[in-house]
């Protein structure tokens, strides 16, 4: 038997040898490696071997398996090697091409404006907050004092994962980023072990969904930057000066805004905020709408477990969209997301 192992091991070394092309190689593997070929029947061979002598048997058989495996990796890569050589003179991918078509990315028109607004408002001493894009209905609507039934609730009007007539707490894409605000003051007040312990000033970006018919000034998704700073004795005053100092510092010294009374359930009193600009070069300056603002809501800070009798506070809200179009007058929000690379180039 062992005379026969020898016998093969020639074999195979012998014929695969004389492999020349990926063809012979193959019809090789298939003779001694395949499922049916002859280092198989070897194996199987190994009940007819007396029991004294199968241990040597195996033994042999395994590096001569092994052998000849390693032979076939070898010559598979040699004639890989040799079938990938170029025929003809090779190309020096070092040398420049003839003509020049690289072109350094840059960030996109909304990434900049809201790492913008960031810097204007770090600068005033808010720290970023981020929060799940994926909400419930508690931070969506309840803890911001919408109560059920109020119309913001309306299936129409957000895009709910569950059914809410179905569900008693269903979850949602989040239509504001207000929902941040929660979550921050109920993390301070578990910080602080059950009270708020120390003031908070935060600013929340992100992306936010309602399902509104696309047009020039609308979208279905959209940015959102919110604002909230809570500490005590805090009033409309201090609301006013920080709008107008980061109204300024973004579009410059001689902007103005002005605040029009108006409601929200999650602040009181509520305001919208207005910036006078010019959105393209020949128009004229008018008033543009930002956002909402004002002093939040004692229920609000109640469902997050802070004493609205010791703390005070203000929120605001703007669309980051808006403000872009504003800056670099845009007349179209569907220009941000056309990917249209002579639109992406002026900015």
């Amino acid at each position: 038997m062992a005379a026969i192992l020898d016998q093969l091991h020639t074999d195979a070394l012998d014929a695969l040898a004389r492999a020349s092309d990926a063809a012979a190689l193959e019809a090789w593997r298939i003779e001694f490696l395949g499922s049916k070929g002859r280092l198989k029947a070897a194996m199987g061979a190994i009940k007819d071997v007396p029991p004294a002598d199968k241990p040597a048997f195996g033994a042999k058989l395994n590096t001569i398996a092994k052998a000849v495996e390693d032979a076939f990796t070898t010559r598979k890569a040699s004639l890989g090697s040799a079938a990938a050589a170029p025929a003809g003179p090779t190309v020096d991918v070092t040398e420049p091409g003839l003509i020049e078509t690289r072109e350094l990315g840059r960030a996109h028109i909304i990434t900049r404006v809201r790492d913008e607004l960031v810097d204007v408002f770090a600068r005033m001493g808010f720290s970023v907050a981020e929060g799940p894009e994926l909400e419930d209905d508690a931070h969506n609507f309840v803890k911001l004092n919408i109560p059920p039934g109020h119309p913001a609730r309306e299936p129409i009007d957000n895009f709910y994962i569950d059914d809410p007539a179905k569900v008693p707490a269903p979850r949602m894409l989040r239509s504001q980023t207000s929902t941040v605000q929660v979550r921050v003051m109920e993390a301070a007040v578990a910080a602080g072990q059950g009270t708020l312990q120390t003031p908070i000033k935060i600013i929340s970006p992100g992306r936010v969904y309602r399902p509104d018919t696309v047009d020039a000034t609308h979208s279905f998704m959209f940015h959102q930057i919110e604002g909230l700073c809570i500490d005590r004795h805090v009033s409309m005053a201090d609301l006013k000066g920080t709008l107008l100092h980061f109204a300024r510092a973004y579009f410059g010294p001689e902007a103005e805004i002005r605040l029009r009374p108006t409601f929200f359930p999650f602040t009181e009193p509520s305001a919208e905020l207005d910036l006078k600009i010019r959105l393209r070069p020949d128009q004229p300056v008018r008033w543009m709408e930002l956002g909402g603002c004002g002093i939040v809501h004692p229920n609000v800070l109640r469902a997050s477990g802070i004493d609205p009798d010791t703390w005070t506070g203000y929120a605001f809200g703007f669309g980051i969209e808006r403000l872009a179009m504003g800056k670099y007058a845009i007349p179209d929000i569907r220009m941000l997301y056309a990917n249209d690379l002579r639109f992406l180039r002026q900015l």
